[in-house]
């Protein structure tokens, strides 16, 4: 059912390059957004001067364009809650922290990392949790002063209710944390920086975040979030109301472990330089957690946005099958037009993909070949391999396939079917009839006889239909690469 007053935000930091699990959670979050008639608020986390980069931010932004995600309000579209880069808001940050210090949610704490660390691992020796004990809950004015005098620094900490925490997660159910389990928490460094876990909150608050759909290593900080939402309507920071959560499942890598940013297969870039179409990409991510039936793994965008209800989500981890992947773009391939599929391919049939020279290449031999390459082809870069035969002078030879296809007697093979192929009408199927009917001559069936024709002519064992191939190829072409094969095998 549509709901227009569905906000929900996606937040990333600019730190590298974006990763699949980044993807996914952008991906539920637009769905989730477009599905309610929504917004969708693009929102960017940098505040770690350290780690963020305005190439990454850039990066961030090509990417989300390159999915063909929208969003309502954010970076180049702007929106009422601008601007949206939370380095852009520090002055916001430092005024709700005083606001949060003035009314006795928060407090400063002096406590030096090693008297934490010690204080920690005496927690631990005795088995009780080891989050912060709440030394600095209570300090007089004359101990503050000591504090400052003995020249401690201060961070600010955020005062956590002595009760439990309950909330009903969207996709998780019910859950609670307890006080003993949810210690007061760092909001603001020594420094003044503003930490993550305020901004995200107070940002939250003031751009009336509906639903908070994330990553479920997020969920232990669930409590700190609802607990600091309560804080800053008493304050008057937001309209008073707090998020719905979500909280997304694992993707998992090899050897069930979750996917990380090191991990090969997590890079996005990846993706886009194999020849990934995104809507291909999409429709795989969107697997890992959720399905639109039981029967039908192939589907549209527009399809998932029609379907997507956040409580159809499944809590349980979900493994990366970089295979089923590549199957599920390899479909979206064959569902688009032949002409879109043309088009698609440009990048790699040109420098630095393509190893054929520039004047060599052929528009409408690689239109003649294109219907043929679509059935067969998983990501576009397949493409350049697959018809580099068409393009180049000699077959790229791989010599593992030229071993495997060039069997004793191979020759004798080849001269029949070069016989048979200049005697025969250029066209697919009489090119096939010449092939077999030199096989039987030679005792074999069409695969065996075949294949010493391939390496032959386009250098590999497999690859796009051969006799549509030879066709497109030409018959001169065709029988000067068979007479250069067993010149080979001659030699």
């Amino acid at each position: 059912m549509a709901n227009a007053n569905v906000r929900v935000r996606f937040c990333p930091s600019p730190t590298g390059n974006p990763h699949v699990g980044l993807v996914r959670t952008a991906l539920f979050n637009w769905a989730f957004a477009r599905h309610h008639g929504g917004t969708l608020v693009f929102r960017i986390e940098d505040t770690d001067a350290a780690r963020d980069s305005e190439e990454s931010y850039q990066q961030l932004l090509d990417s989300m364009r390159w999915l063909g995600f929208d969003w309502d309000e954010g970076p180049e579209v702007g929106g009422p809650h601008a601007p949206y880069r939370q380095s852009q808001r520090m002055d916001i940050y430092r005024d709700v922290a005083q606001k949060l210090l003035d009314a006795g949610h928060a407090y400063r704490c002096y406590c030096t990392t090693e008297e934490l660390d010690a204080r920690r691992d005496a927690a631990r020796a005795v088995g009780k949790p080891s989050g912060y004990d709440g030394t600095c809950r209570v300090v007089t004015p004359e101990q503050q002063a000591a504090y400052e005098a003995e020249g401690r620094a201060s961070i600010v900490r955020f005062r956590m209710p002595d009760a439990p925490i309950t909330f009903t997660d969207l996709v998780r159910g019910e859950l609670t944390f307890t006080p003993e389990n949810v210690p007061d928490f760092g909001i603001v460094r020594a420094n003044g920086a503003p930490l993550y876990t305020l901004v995200n909150p107070v940002d939250d608050a003031l751009m009336e975040i509906t639903h908070v759909l994330r990553g479920e290593d997020l969920l232990s900080s669930t409590p700190r979030q609802i607990a600091l939402y309560g804080a800053l309507a008493e304050i008057g920071v937001g309209n008073g109301t707090t998020p719905q959560f979500g909280h997304l499942p694992y993707v998992m890598g090899e050897g069930n472990k979750k996917l990380s940013k090191r991990d090969p297969q997590a890079s996005l870039n990846l993706y886009r330089e194999r020849g990934f179409l995104p809507e291909g990409l999409l429709n795989y991510l969107s697997l890992l957690g959720w399905s639109l039936s039981a029967d039908q793994d192939i589907f549209t965008m527009d399809e998932m946005v029609a379907a997507f209800d956040i409580k159809d989500v499944n809590a349980n981890p979900a493994r990366f099958d970089l295979k089923k992947c590549e199957s599920i773009n390899g479909d979206h391939m064959r569902r688009m037009d032949v002409k879109a599929f043309i088009e698609a391919c440009g990048p790699w049939l040109k420098a630095p993909f393509a190893p054929w020279a520039p004047e060599a290449f052929d528009q409408a031999v690689f239109e003649a070949i294109a219907p043929h390459a679509q059935t067969r082809l998983t990501v576009l870069s397949d493409i350049t391999a697959n018809v580099d035969f068409l393009f180049l002078d000699e077959p790229a030879h791989d010599e593992a396939s030229w071993a495997k296809a060039m069997k004793e007697g191979s020759d004798a093979l080849l001269r029949t079917a070069r016989a048979k192929l200049e005697a025969a009408e250029w066209n697919a199927e009489a090119l096939k009839a010449a092939v077999l009917a030199a096989g039987e001559e030679h005792g074999l069936k069409l695969g065996k006889a075949q294949a010493p024709v391939r390496v032959a002519v386009t250098g590999r064992t497999v690859g796009l239909p051969l006799f549509e191939s030879l066709e497109i190829l030409g018959r001169e072409r065709t029988l000067a690469r068979v007479d250069a094969a067993l010149a080979r095998l001659a030699g």
